[in-house]
């Protein structure tokens, strides 16, 4: 694998409430995924975000999920497929404005959380945001290819709508045999042992295989790598896999 992606979640934060050390992430990252106000990120923390990744030559995504600040993005809703349509819109354009503003634009989609989960079997949701996503492209002129878990309906639906589905793996997630990620319900969902993530990315780079918990290869083709910015020592661990990964001879860079 000469070159992959590596991403992040930033922009994170809401008020007086902060998650995350974004300007240290975003010297680490190639694509920035900011939270466009709806599981979290409010418009000052968006700003700053953006201005961030432009100082560091970060690729920006929106980072859409569903209306659920409370619950910070994690809990399915079922809204009508025109209520989800409308709402990732409303990101889109939120975050274009912004990043407009400071010097850039968005260059690609990255659903949330349980939006990110339903999208892999949930027809009338994965259909919603996908068809947004081409009316964008076709009202703009550019596309925004769209991150997705391997497997995804989603992906289907965005080669059948004219758009690019880009396979991600994760770097600081267990895997269930089927190639879903662990659920976060569960106690080993998050991986914090910086040497077992820095072998798994190596074996991906290279085999292009991810092992599940049970010790299952996983084959998966992915295009881009993300690490959370909210996993405790989520820094050292983006650091970590970015050297680990240039020292093997893979260059870092975004798939756009």
């Amino acid at each position: 694998m000469p070159h992959i992606d590596l991403n992040s979640d930033v922009g994170e934060s809401f008020g007086n409430w902060t998650l995350g050390d974004d300007a240290a992430i975003l010297r680490t990252v190639s694509s920035a995924n900011i939270a466009c106000g709806f599981h979290a990120g409010d418009p000052l923390t968006i700003r700053a975000t953006a201005t961030e990744a432009v100082r560091n030559d970060v690729v920006i995504g929106a980072h859409i999920g569903y209306r659920d600040l409370a619950g910070f993005g994690r809990r399915h809703l079922e809204c009508s497929p025109d209520e989800l349509a409308a709402d990732v819109l409303y990101q889109l354009g939120a975050l274009e404005g912004i990043a407009g503003a400071v010097g850039s634009q968005i260059r690609y989609v990255k659903p949330h959380g349980a939006l990110y989960h339903s999208m892999i079997s949930h027809t009338g949701h994965a259909h919603a945001v996908i068809d947004t996503i081409a009316e964008y492209k076709e009202s703009t002129g550019r596309d925004l290819p769209v991150l997705l878990l391997p497997g995804s309906v989603a992906l289907d639906y965005a080669a059948e709508a004219g758009l690019r589905g880009v396979s991600e793996a994760f770097a600081d997630r267990n895997y269930n045999p089927d190639g879903t990620l662990v659920s976060r319900r569960e106690p080993d969902a998050v991986l914090h042992d910086n040497d077992q993530v820095v072998e798994n990315m190596l074996r991906l780079a290279e085999e292009s295989v991810l092992v599940a918990r049970d010790g299952t290869r996983i084959e998966t083709q992915a295009e881009s790598i993300c690490t959370h910015g909210d996993t405790t020592g989520a820094v050292a661990m983006a650091q970590a896999v970015r050297s680990s990964l240039e020292n093997a001879g893979v260059e870092i860079r975004s798939f756009v």
